[in-house]
């Protein structure tokens, strides 16, 4: 079976959309994601024997005609196509519309859309067009190459688990795929970059440029109210590829990617295994990769010691990225993070002790919030002083926990799921709380920002670091270029 991989167009006339990104949008950094679930699929069917080719049109970015363009040159004249398609929240309705151009275009084709939304609205998103032929729920590495091995041999797709299909004007729903267990089953998503992609076309704002996103596990043990993978596509339990196999892909990265300088590793909560995270970093410095890459990762504040963090620095590790979310404890619990505030102060400490840099990750808007307590959110992040911090409204997705209080609740203002990005793709507010508007959080986290990197003690900083760290300069100096319209507007 030829399978077409495709991260569909959007808004390319505004820039590059970051669809796999947490919350999609094009980013007032400049960041683009690599599309690593569609990519993972992709490279699994791959090495089950199906021919694959991959279209990545934010990537560029292409808009429609010209992806449309590219499609054609791939595909043969009477050949039966699997058109595999990326989604997201915002772009929802575009990408079944794209779909269904493709299925017009290509009419023995099979259109299958995959994702977060689609997972979490099945029905409805087959509802928006006939010609959307699936959906794929959940975690669908496995799904593709069923479906495709069914397509190939002319069977029915009743047959294929974790399938939605529309039959006879009614949905059916398959059983449940199971997900998977052997992690190290799937192929190292830096070697299906190295042919496919352009590691260049990608940036991510915390890491030195260029770097390679990785995922090293799947799921989060920890049950956050506003986190949409876990509660969509990977479930809470933490499937892990083992230490060999991560210490191999960094290996891989060293050798064939002569200008990545870092490796961003992207699981939820990748420090959740002291043991693993021990043997993974002990392997690292055994084979002297320190020396050629570094290395970031997200690490929740209940799951390092210092000793732990001298090790990971010792490997390699340049930088953590936690999520501290609040500085009222009563909305920590209220969204499930699990952290008590008295938690951060000895952890930011500790990173400094160890040498790690800390990217902090700060919310307003869940529940419980008011003025005052995005008050002590502010006055929490300028006590902890990390490297860097990020300040944003939540935007609960379909799927999640904080989607469904917030829907109950009647808070979420959006009309439809495009109103989830405003007209340019950036990033839109989609909730008003009884005593806090929508425009009042967009109007602190502004604040926030300005307040938090405008201080002459952080430019102080920032102007060390780059005077002893020419990447770490030159990242700064790329994230700002796209920044400063929105700090000094």
């Amino acid at each position: 079976m030829h399978i077409i991989v495709i991260n569909p167009p959007f808004k390319a006339e505004y820039g590059k959309f970051s669809r796999e990104s947490r919350s999609p949008a094009i980013t007032k950094s400049g960041a683009l994601y690599y599309p690593l679930w569609l990519i993972y699929a992709a490279s699994y069917s791959k090495k089950c024997g199906h021919k694959v080719d991959f279209v990545d049109a934010p990537a560029k970015p292409l808009n429609e005609n010209e992806t449309l363009n590219l499609v054609g040159k791939l595909t043969g004249s009477d050949e039966t196509i699997l058109f595999v398609l990326g989604t997201s929240t915002p772009s929802i309705k575009s990408d079944v519309a794209f779909g269904a151009v493709l299925k017009e275009k290509y009419s023995s084709s099979f259109v299958l859309l995959v994702g977060t939304h689609p997972t979490a609205t099945a029905e409805e998103t087959l509802g928006y067009n006939d010609k959307i032929d699936a959906i794929a729920i959940g975690e669908y590495d496995y799904i593709v190459r069923e479906l495709a091995d069914a397509l190939d041999a002319n069977k029915e797709i009743s047959g294929v688990r974790g399938l939605c299909f529309r039959k006879d004007s009614e949905f059916v729903r398959t059983p449940p795929m199971p997900p998977i267990e052997n992690m190290d089953e799937i192929p190292f998503a830096s070697q299906f970059i190295k042919e496919y992609l352009n590691e260049r076309d990608y940036f991510f704002a915390a890491a030195t440029y260029p770097s390679i996103q990785i995922f090293t596990g799947r799921g989060c043990p920890c049950r956050c109210n506003f986190c949409v993978y876990p509660q969509t596509m990977h479930g809470h339990k933490y499937r892990a590829r083992s230490p060999e196999n991560v210490v191999a892909e960094f290996e891989y990265i060293a050798n064939n990617f002569a200008d990545v300088k870092e490796v961003v590793i992207e699981d939820d909560t990748f420090t959740i295994d002291k043991d693993r995270l021990t043997t993974i970093c002990n392997l690292l410095i055994e084979k002297k990769l320190p020396k050629r890459l570094r290395w970031l990762c997200n690490a929740r504040v209940n799951t390092l010691d210092l000793a732990t963090m001298k090790l990971m620095k010792k490997a390699g590790c340049r930088l953590i990225i936690p999520g501290i979310e609040s500085g009222s404890q009563e909305i920590l619990n209220n969204i499930k993070k699990g952290t008590k505030i008295e938690q951060y102060l000895p952890y930011v400490r500790n990173a400094k002790k160890a040498g790690l840099l800390i990217h902090a990750c700060y919310m307003v808007g869940n529940q419980g919030e008011t003025k005052e307590t995005m008050q002590q959110t502010l006055k929490l992040a300028l006590k902890l002083n990390t490297d860097t911090a990020q300040f944003f409204p939540l935007i609960p997705y379909p799927g999640t926990e904080a989607y469904e209080y917030n829907k109950k609740m009647g808070y979420l203002t959006v009309g439809d799921y495009e109103h989830y990005c405003s007209e340019d793709g950036t990033h839109n507010t989609v909730l008003n709380l009884p005593n806090l508007s929508a425009q009042e959080m967009v109007d602190f986290c502004n604040y926030a920002r300005k307040k938090y990197y405008l201080r002459p003690s952080y430019i102080l900083h920032r102007l060390r670091v780059g005077l002893t760290n020419p990447d770490d300069l030159k990242r700064s100096i790329k994230a700002f270029g796209k920044l400063k319209k929105y700090l000094f507007k």
